[in-house]
């Protein structure tokens, strides 16, 4: 009886040994992939940052600030080519002069989110070794940049509500903003996540 209470003891030892180590071989071997996906779940649109940063896995590789800082790069572009996407359609022929108002003020705010996220970029690529106070103060530059970016694209799109303003144009800018829009708002999820995250990571290393 002794015996078999032994045996079932040393079963139950081997086999919770062989699962923890499995348990720490999947999460060494996890993927940067499986690390954007998981990453991705805290934005607001997940299959669309996943969409976004994919590309960039190998970079990224499981590096919470390189995951912020491309998600940012990503938002830059796409605001820069919706901006010049929008100066276009002050030539749309027929545009009225509602409309063309509208497009004026929306370059105007593509504009200044193109410099908000710019700043926002080069501030977190400066922040590889900074801790502490100096770690929050840059931080938050970046959080207010980037939060100011994605107001000036609903600003933008503001500019087309109401009736009078259905139309091509309206469609087409509406269409290009909304999907800039939401890759920054998911970019601001990813930079407060890392925010966050760093924060925890030093409160727990302190004494």
């Amino acid at each position: 009886m002794v015996r078999l209470g032994l045996s079932v003891l040393v079963l139950f030892f081997v086999l919770y040994v062989a699962g923890t180590a499995e348990s720490a071989a999947v999460a060494r071997h996890s993927s940067p992939a499986n690390f954007i996906k998981a990453s991705c779940r805290a934005t607001r649109y997940p299959a669309l940052c996943v969409q976004c940063l994919s590309g960039y896995a190998s970079a990224i590789k499981k590096n919470e600030r390189r995951l912020a800082q491309t998600a940012l790069s990503v938002s830059l572009a796409r605001v820069r080519s919706a901006a010049a996407f929008v100066a276009k359609m002050t030539k749309v022929r027929g545009i009225k002069s509602r409309e063309y108002e509208a497009v004026k003020d929306c370059i105007e705010n593509m504009g200044d989110g193109v410099d908000r996220l710019s700043q926002s970029v080069r501030e977190l690529g400066h922040m590889d070794r900074d801790v502490g106070q100096d770690f929050m103060w840059h931080m938050s530059n970046v959080q207010t940049w980037v939060s100011a970016a994605l107001t000036d694209e609903n600003t933008c799109l503001d500019g087309f509500s109401g009736p009078a303003m259905d139309g091509n144009v309206k469609t087409a800018i509406h269409r290009r903003v909304t999907n800039v829009a939401q890759v920054t708002s998911n970019a601001l999820a990813l930079v407060n996540r890392f925010a966050s995250r760093h924060q925890a990571a030093t409160t727990v290393e302190k004494p």
